[in-house]
């Protein structure tokens, strides 16, 4: 409990902002509450997941992703890039006029007809916004635009303000952010929040920088940009070296509020940030006083909606969704799974949307995985019934690469056991 004291004091808990209050009595009690801060979840599985070769959604598949990221609870829902194409107008523009809880964004350059265009696909959106920016790191500015730093936070600057008379939500990315002088893109940064920049988005567009690089980048535009509080920081991370999720988690950790990601990690070459991996790392990690709005339970579903809708299969072994998440195939693993889940599991697979753990019938499995699986299918076996079914086991799946139900009612009939018990 806190001390009585005056709340006009100066150094009241009430003028600290890491936490809130509830006033419980006139007489100046109050009840100290830890709050974690919210991270926005920004899905843009819509636009740069479609850029996939190969995954190419039409507006109907679009609309039916959209309202289950909405029904997720993602922040922002990246419907599209619609100057791009009719097809990408007609469904950011669709997208906007069902999508109840989310707000809608859509891509742009630093071009004013990209952004009139993105405006006007809009225009049904309860809250929309506009998504533009430009290259920033020498390698862009010398051969994308053959401009100068000056000249780049110009056509920055011009961006934001005009998209800022379509729209009061303006999202400005710094394109190659990761390999950006943090000392320019300050600059840049400071200069976009003075135009009305809402979020910032620091992209690692080649999937280049280390975590402790991309977490440090953070922490720097948070302590040298002028209005930096007037913004949201935000992570859009590639996977080119497998450290999107990486990445994401170190940036958040050091000031970033939003996370921009996809169903499954699908994007650009090897990919974007995973929206389940940060999702779920943020929830086990309560230490970190950071979690999202996303309703977990869903992950799985949708991610077999998006995977099934795009023909881009989810590798079995893939955190959080993969076939393989909460399969168990050797047998200490199996031994200590079945006795207690935690053992080898720090999700409970049902907080993800999976039904339950696997125990997967191997040459590696072990006696009480046998035992596990043989009494789901009816069979109550003993120490000794035990031992002679699993050496009947044995042989058969050193044959096989995974025993399944009907194997073991021929794995028990041959062991010819006497007295069986049925579970």
């Amino acid at each position: 409990m806190l001390s009585i004291v005056n709340p006009n004091e100066e150094n009241h808990p009430l003028n600290n902002p890491k936490y809130k209050f509830v006033i419980e009595k006139e007489n100046y009690i109050y009840k100290t509450i830890m709050s974690k801060d919210k991270v926005q979840i920004f899905d843009t599985t819509l636009r740069d997941g479609e850029q996939v070769p190969g995954c190419k959604l039409n507006t109907e598949q679009k609309l039916v992703i959209a309202r289950r990221l909405d029904e997720l609870g993602v922040d922002v829902i990246e419907a599209g890039f619609p100057i791009s194409s009719p097809g990408d107008f007609t469904s950011v523009s669709e997208i906007s006029k069902i999508v109840k809880n989310a707000t809608v964004c859509g891509l742009t350059r630093a071009v004013k007809k990209d952004i009139e265009v993105a405006a006007q696909a809009l225009t049904h959106a309860k809250r929309p916004r506009i998504h533009t920016g430009i290259g920033t790191s020498d390698s862009h500015i010398k051969y994308k635009f053959n401009a100068t730093k000056e000249e780049i936070i110009e056509r920055a600057v011009a961006a934001v303000s005009y998209a800022k008379t379509f729209v009061e939500d303006v999202e400005f990315y710094a394109e190659d952010a990761g390999r950006t002088d943090n000392e320019f893109l300050a600059r840049v940064c400071e200069a976009v929040i003075k135009a009305g920049a809402t979020v910032l988005n620091i992209p690692d567009t080649t999937g280049y920088c280390l975590p402790e690089e991309y977490g440090a980048k953070m922490k720097y535009l948070k302590e040298n940009v002028h209005g930096i509080d007037n913004a949201i920081l935000s992570c859009h991370c590639h996977n080119d070296l497998g450290l999107a999720t990486a990445n994401s988690i170190a940036g958040v950790i050091n000031g970033a509020r939003q996370i921009e990601c996809t169903i499954n990690g699908i994007g650009e070459r090897a990919g974007n940030t995973s929206l389940e991996e940060v999702v779920m790392i943020l929830r086990q990690h309560p230490d970190l006083h950071l979690d999202t709005g996303v309703n977990s339970k869903l992950l799985y579903d949708t991610s077999r909606m998006v995977s099934d809708s795009m023909c881009m299969p989810v590798q079995p072994n893939k955190a959080i969704v993969g076939d393989n998440a909460f399969a168990h195939s050797s047998g200490i693993h199996q031994d200590g799974v079945i006795k207690n889940r935690e053992t080898y599991e720090i999700i409970d697979p049902k907080d993800v949307g999976v039904t339950e753990s696997a125990i997967v019938l191997t040459a590696r499995s072990g006696r009480a995985a046998l035992a596990y699986r043989a009494k789901n299918v009816g069979y109550e076996l003993t120490k000794l019934q035990l031992d002679e079914v699993y050496k009947q086991f044995l042989n058969f799946a050193d044959n096989k690469k995974e025993v399944n139900d009907d194997d073991i009612h021929l794995i028990v009939k041959a062991s010819k056991i006497q007295n069986l018990a049925i579970a």
